[in-house]
């Protein structure tokens, strides 16, 4: 990772949670305030217990600066792929139960 990029110095700030959802692989967090929701790894969170829904989590952060106006062509063609491809199967799964 190469932070010269960022512009603007780091502004951490403590970030509350609560838990709401626990998959084999990821934990989904509503953050309080009304700020919205985030869903990352299980490797990322630091857990004493398995984690449950209804738990609290705290964590330190910054904002996301974005690094410049450039679009990432294979990412978005990536995407775009994928959406087709989800639609696709909906389609057929649609026309199966007909």
């Amino acid at each position: 990772m190469n932070d010269e990029r960022l512009k603007y110095g780091d502004r951490i700030i403590y970030m509350e949670g609560i838990c709401v959802d626990v998959d084999d692989c990821s934990i989904s967090v509503d953050l309080k305030g009304r700020l919205g929701f985030f869903k990352a790894p299980k490797r990322m969170f630091i857990c004493d217990t398995e984690p449950k829904i209804g738990q609290e989590f705290g964590w330190h952060m910054s904002f996301p600066e974005q690094l410049g106006p450039e679009i990432h062509e294979k990412y978005v063609s990536n995407l775009e792929k994928e959406r087709r491809k989800q639609a696709e199967m909906n389609a057929r799964s649609k026309k199966e139960e007909e």
